[in-house]
């Protein structure tokens, strides 16, 4: 039942693209000394994709929907991380800092998730 619902369908997406995301922060550490590798990192997430939905979000003026550059909301330049002597170019300050950030992904789509189910416990009088 609750399968097909868009709530329950986008959390499940989103936390399945969170371990996925997750699994492979775990394969760039653990090459961080494989001589030439280069980390891999996925997409970010599109919820209308992953829910199928047909429906695509418009923007409606200038700015509406652009995010900010990064420089605005950090300060300073994103740089890529130089690669090694070995040709290696894993950073692992940058992989646990994508770690936390994916654990917090994981984090809300399980909230969605729970609050998802507290409602339809509460609607058939659970």
């Amino acid at each position: 039942m609750y399968q097909n619902l868009t709530l329950f369908r986008t959390a499940a997406a989103i936390a399945d693209h969170a371990g996925q995301r997750l699994g492979a922060v775990a394969q760039n550490i653990a090459n961080a000394d494989t001589p030439g590798y280069r980390p891999r990192h996925l997409a970010p997430f599109e919820p209308d994709r992953a829910a199928g939905l047909s429906e695509q979000m418009r923007q409606t003026r200038d700015g509406h929907l652009a995010a900010p550059p990064a420089e605005a909301i950090f300060g300073a330049r994103i740089t890529q991380a130089e690669a090694s002597p070995n040709g290696n170019s894993v950073s692992i300050e940058r992989e646990m800092a994508e770690a936390a950030q994916i654990s917090s992904q994981q984090q809300r789509a399980l909230a969605v998730y729970r609050h998802g189910m507290t409602v339809l416990r509460t609607v058939i009088g659970r």
